[in-house]
């Protein structure tokens, strides 16, 4: 096994321990931020009906065309904004925050902070 291997292993496991205590609900989905290397993908998800409300990604083509957002996590900044105004214009207003097994720092708080800026409630 490789090192990237065992960064992976050791990820899936914390995000198995969050994932016990995490459940998204209709009224109060769970917002779930993937990071990859060069994107950044956020979905709220209601786990009691086992669908996707809501979802946005770095690697959509209005985003990529937006060439004066900035760096990684000014952009992961503006998905969080997205992801709450498309989740205010479908009523949803409060939310639960899925890590995904990555560290609190960086672009996955840069999501965070611009959910709350959208108005979203953790």
């Amino acid at each position: 096994m490789g090192k990237t291997d065992l960064k992976t292993v050791a990820r899936l496991k914390r995000k198995a321990r969050i994932r016990k205590k995490l459940f998204g609900t209709a009224v109060c989905p769970r917002l779930c931020v993937f990071r990859s290397a060069n994107h950044i993908y956020a979905q709220l998800i209601d786990d009691s009906a086992g669908t996707t409300v809501v979802c946005a990604s770095s690697n959509e083509k209005e985003i990529k065309q937006k060439t004066d957002i900035g760096d990684k996590s000014k952009v992961a900044n503006y998905i969080g904004k997205i992801v709450a105004e498309r989740a205010r214009s479908k009523g949803i207003e409060r939310i639960v925050f899925d890590r995904n097994g990555f560290l609190y720092h960086g672009r996955i708080k840069a999501v965070s902070e611009g959910a709350r800026e959208g108005g979203l409630v953790f």
